[in-house]
């Protein structure tokens, strides 16, 4: 009984066979969305990553100008390996840029640094869908964690109160990638205000620079686009399993 309902849920019939599961649309598409925003973010930055600013900054000294320019003086800028793994930590105040962006002078290193330390510009003034993001941290990491095996244990055994709270803490991730989007898009607006005023990059490279933060943008929509696929995909297993 056990294995006949997971095969269902996979998309396998009897003895073996595998059939078509109609839900499995909704995997499938959200998988190419995410697939194709990370090549193109891939792509744009693999270009002006080899565009050099006519500044000569590194991603690490235009933060560093970002900051100071927004008044911001208590926040630490480190290096941490890995590619695009450029982040910022409310919580400690630091600016954690990767090995493509901290010593880069090239206009995407410095674009990536300027949205980051949109963030932190972000969070001296309280923005309110940043600050509604770390309160949903904490929920958000325990619904995506939890909610599938939840799930499949309440399609295994048609036990509803339990599909329904795999459903209800997907829903969870589901809200911090939709509070995200603001907070991501609300960054990028900022760094190309700060790159236009301080002059860190030329008004050539502004062309480029729009370029790279759109990209970077997109993978967060395709994240919440595939998510909101697989929420349905989830309700629709749900349904089923009640009509059975």
């Amino acid at each position: 009984m056990l294995l006949t309902y997971a095969n269902n849920f996979y998309g396998y019939g009897g003895y073996g066979r595998m059939y078509f599961d109609p839900t499995m649309i909704f995997a499938l598409v959200g998988l190419v969305l995410t697939m194709l925003a990370s090549a193109q973010v891939n792509s744009v930055f693999a270009k002006y990553n080899k565009v050099r600013c006519m500044s000569g900054m590194t991603g690490a000294q235009a933060a560093e100008k970002v900051l100071y320019a927004a008044g911001i003086y208590d926040v630490r800028i480190e290096h941490i390996s890995g590619k695009l793994t450029d982040h910022y930590d409310p919580r400690s105040k630091v600016l954690r840029l990767s090995d493509s962006t901290y010593s880069s002078p090239s206009v995407a290193a410095v674009c990536v640094a300027a949205h980051e330390c949109g963030h932190a510009i972000q969070d001296q003034k309280q923005y309110g869908p940043l600050v509604l993001r770390s309160y949903l941290v904490p929920a958000a990491n325990f619904g995506s964690q939890l909610s599938w095996p939840i799930f499949l244990a309440g399609l295994i055994f048609t036990i509803r109160p339990l599909m329904m709270a795999g459903i209800i803490l997907f829903s969870l991730a589901v809200i911090f990638q939709l509070v995200t989007l603001p907070v991501e898009f609300n960054a990028s607006s900022r760094a190309m205000k700060v790159l236009e005023g301080t002059g860190i990059l030329g008004s050539q490279e502004l062309n480029g620079a729009g370029k790279v933060l759109r990209a970077a943008a997109m993978t967060y929509v395709a994240a919440l686009a595939s998510s909101l696929l697989q929420l349905l995909r989830l309700i629709l297993l749900a349904r089923r399993n009640d009509r059975d």
